[in-house]
């Protein structure tokens, strides 16, 4: 599975033996660092070789680490959100979406949510710059990240609540920017909240 078919509905393409025994490997490699039981393992391995689809395969890795997981699974679906922008108005990245190792997010005279709690990243480090001006932003990480925010409130406030350390093997997210008579919001949250 080093290359995934890039066209449309790729998740119904059919995985090779090559791509259900990568995703095996990865599977013990998860059970050899205490991530699943040898029960769960069980349970995914009947599940990966039995897998007739690719998004069969990412079901029962979905919730393993980045590092493990760039390791032999598909690539995450979708078109990479690498910029979002708010020109006197919002957006919102929520829910599954996927995430470049270099996102930018501009918010002028407008407001912005990245919640990246169900984010797909594609690497094991992603660098998020910020830049707010006359407006507002909110980022949401995972509990289990490493987080490290640095950024400028210039008559405005950045905010730090999410800096910290993570768990082994979840992601690195580093914020850096500048929010100018605004502000930008960094929180931690579980998810459903």
């Amino acid at each position: 599975m080093n290359e995934l078919p890039r066209r449309a509905g790729w998740e119904g393409i059919r995985p090779s033996d090559r791509d259900r025994e990568r995703v095996a490997e990865l599977l013990r490699e998860a059970t050899a660092e205490g991530r699943l039981d040898f029960a769960e393992l069980d349970e995914r391995l009947a599940a990966a070789y039995d897998a007739k689809s690719y998004a069969a395969l990412d079901v029962v890795t979905r919730d393993l680490p980045v590092p493990a997981r760039a390791a032999g699974v598909p690539a995450p679906r979708g078109p990479v959100s690498r910029l979002a922008l708010a020109v006197f108005s919002g957006f919102a990245r929520k829910g599954v979406w996927t995430v470049a190792r270099d996102f930018t997010a501009v918010c002028l005279w407008g407001g912005g949510v990245l919640d990246l709690r169900e984010a797909r990243f594609t690497g094991p480090d992603t660098r998020i710059r910020v830049f707010v001006l006359w407006g507002g932003m909110k980022i949401v990480v995972p509990e289990d990240a490493e987080v490290y925010v640095e950024g400028l409130g210039l008559m405005g406030l950045f905010g730090r609540r999410a800096n910290g350390p993570g768990t082994p093997g979840a992601p690195r997210i580093t914020i850096r920017g500048l929010a100018m008579w605004g502000h930008v919001a960094t929180k931690r949250l579980p998810l459903g909240k």
